[in-house]
């Protein structure tokens, strides 16, 4: 009997000007509207908390400092409150929660995917290994420690942020895991309907591809919020546009309707039956693949700043939470 899981992909706007906990208790009240639908993997936008920094797209570095600075002070440590209360939602509605988070680590911003079990645990903790084009100026790098799939109520879930869908070997390594349901965030609200067109293409090639579910789900900003960022009318144009919050089959269709206004959720049911079909046919890390010509070779050591030796050999630095034996 085919295995079937009911999965959202929630269009949210941030909650701006607080500590962070305000689009924190947001994202909470939205896992416990998905469960009343019945839905057991809810997947939200790129860096949604805090907020993705618009700021970086519309401003030259040199004059969003007080922003970024701003952005430090509001962002996760994990563990922390926001992993805490985000975990208790998960625990209480039996959902997998994917979300995407401004991440602090000392003198560091990172956008981090977290994926929750539902039980709470958290099951993977990675870093977009490249920040894109004026990300660069807000984030730091990742490694390749957080290209993993892992085994979660839901079914096996591989994660990427946005640009990350135009690496191809950053997918083929979760191809190679064996991904079932693929959780995509992307930010919404930026560079307008050329960014909805790339994306739809980008999130429907990879199903294909890895003969998988896709599920991505894009933030939103509402006209003040536009404003708010912006502070000027000229600025506004480039922060409209670039949703699509959608769900797609392993044979590349779209399942439900895709948003690409406003907030929402589309939900759809996700029968493993068409994982085996779509494979059947075509298996990119099985049956179709050519390993004797064409292989991956993946690096998961995390990156350490310092490596203890000698008398200090047992001992651990202090630094990121990025062993691979850990989330």
């Amino acid at each position: 009997m085919s295995r079937i899981v009911r999965a959202a992909a929630i269009q949210i706007s941030p909650v701006l000007g607080d500590d962070g906990l305000g689009t924190a208790r947001k994202v909470c009240q939205a896992i416990r509207d998905a469960a009343e639908k019945g839905v057991k993997l809810a997947v939200f936008p790129e860096t949604f908390v805090p907020y993705y920094p618009y700021f970086s797209f519309i401003q030259p570095a040199f004059r969003f400092g007080g922003e970024h600075l701003e952005l430090y002070e509001r962002a996760v440590v994990i563990p922390g409150p926001v992993t805490d209360i985000v975990a208790e939602a998960a625990r209480d509605t039996g959902i997998v929660v994917v979300l995407g988070v401004n991440e602090r680590d000392f003198g560091t911003l990172y956008n981090t995917q977290i994926i929750f079990d539902a039980t709470g645990e958290i099951l993977l903790k990675r870093r977009k290994i490249t920040p894109t084009y004026h990300e660069r100026m807000v984030w730091g790098q990742g490694d390749g420690s957080g290209l993993k799939v892992v085994e979660s109520a839901a079914g096996r879930i591989g994660a990427l942020a946005c640009w990350e869908h135009y690496n191809p070997l950053a997918r083929y390594a979760l191809m190679t895991q064996h991904e079932e349901i693929h959780c995509a965030q992307f930010p919404g609200s930026l560079v307008g309907q050329i960014f909805a067109d790339q994306m739809e293409v980008t999130i429907r090639h990879h199903a294909l591809e890895s003969g998988c579910f896709v599920v991505n789900a894009t933030g939103w900003l509402t006209e003040e919020q536009i404003t708010e960022i912006a502070r000027d009318p000229a600025l506004e144009g480039p922060l409209r546009g670039g949703c699509f919050t959608a769900i797609v089959s392993p044979e590349g269709k779209l399942l439900g309707t895709p948003l690409t206004e406003g907030e929402g959720m589309v939900i759809a049911d996700l029968d493993f039956a068409l994982i085996t079909k779509r494979k059947r046919m075509m298996d990119s890390v099985g049956h179709y693949a050519r390993p004797e010509l064409l292989s991956l070779l993946q690096d998961r050591r995390p990156a350490r700043t310092v490596h203890y030796v000698g008398e200090h050999e047992a001992a651990e630095p202090i630094g990121p939470f990025n062993d691979e034996a850990k989330p």
